[in-house]
């Protein structure tokens, strides 16, 4: 079995099984474009060197021989915008030099492979699994596979918790999730844990606090919602926000 832990106060998880993986999800670089259009001007090149600093600092100090970035790697979904051509090259460039880099795309993802570098390995959209643990995006269901997993670990959500006058409004946020097994896998049995990352992108938060805001729509988390047996939603330095009564206004 695949040990697990949570990075905290980063929004990456460490997996160790046959090798040390980090995983980081929805980094949606080029965001900027688009909130600029909303009047909202955030520099790229100081969001870009924050997340490369980072993930460097989780690089060194948790020495993984694998960095799996889960999808949304770029913010436009079917085009490569210009920013996307300008950055995200070098920025996957810089990584590789750090640290072995797979990349398993997600829905905003679209030409992807004509941005990453020769080094950083392209892994399918249905996941990869280590050990007992799945590692996917989030937005497509999951492929069948071996009764033997037990964990699934997926980004695409980018929970974040809002509340109107909470000094938390607006904080990226964990959530953790222990699920009959049988609601995404028909054909097995037993409990699944699903963990969903918060996005890495610090600022993406900006472009969900509006009132047209709509939560990211996840297969996975559709067939699960109704039927928590337990839950757990944490901040990113590790404490409590609350249990399944939180889910419906953050998934």
């Amino acid at each position: 079995m695949a040990k697990i832990k949570i990075l905290h106060p980063h929004p990456a998880v460490l997996l160790e099984a046959d090798q040390r993986y980090v995983a980081v999800s929805d980094l949606h670089i080029g965001f900027e474009s688009e909130l600029s259009g909303r009047g909202i001007d955030i520099s790229s090149d100081k969001y870009l060197d924050e997340m490369l600093e980072e993930l460097s600092y989780i690089i060194r100090n948790e020495k993984p021989d694998v960095l799996l970035l889960l999808g949304d790697i770029k913010s436009s979904v079917h085009t490569v915008t210009k920013a996307e051509w300008k950055s995200i090259p070098e920025f996957l460039q810089k990584l590789s030099k750090m640290c072995k880099v797979f990349l398993v795309p997600g829905n905003h993802d679209g030409g992807i492979q004509h941005l990453v570098p020769k080094q950083v390995r392209m892994i399918s959209r249905k996941g990869m699994v280590v050990d007992d643990t799945l590692l996917i995006h989030g937005h497509t269901m999951p492929s069948k596979i071996s009764s033997s997993v037990g964990r699934i670990v997926m980004g695409h959500i980018h929970p974040i918790f809002l509340k109107e006058g909470s000094v938390l409004s607006g904080q990226r946020v964990w959530i953790y999730l222990k699920v009959n097994k049988q609601q995404v896998f028909s054909d097995t049995e037993g409990m699944l844990d699903i963990i969903v990352l918060p996005s890495f992108n610090k600022y993406f938060y900006y472009s969900m606090q509006t009132k047209t805001y709509r939560k990211s729509i996840s297969p996975i988390i559709n067939k699960v919602a109704q039927k928590v047996s337990k839950a757990m939603v944490l901040t990113l330095d590790g404490s409590i926000l609350g249990n399944e009564s939180l889910l419906e206004q953050i998934i």
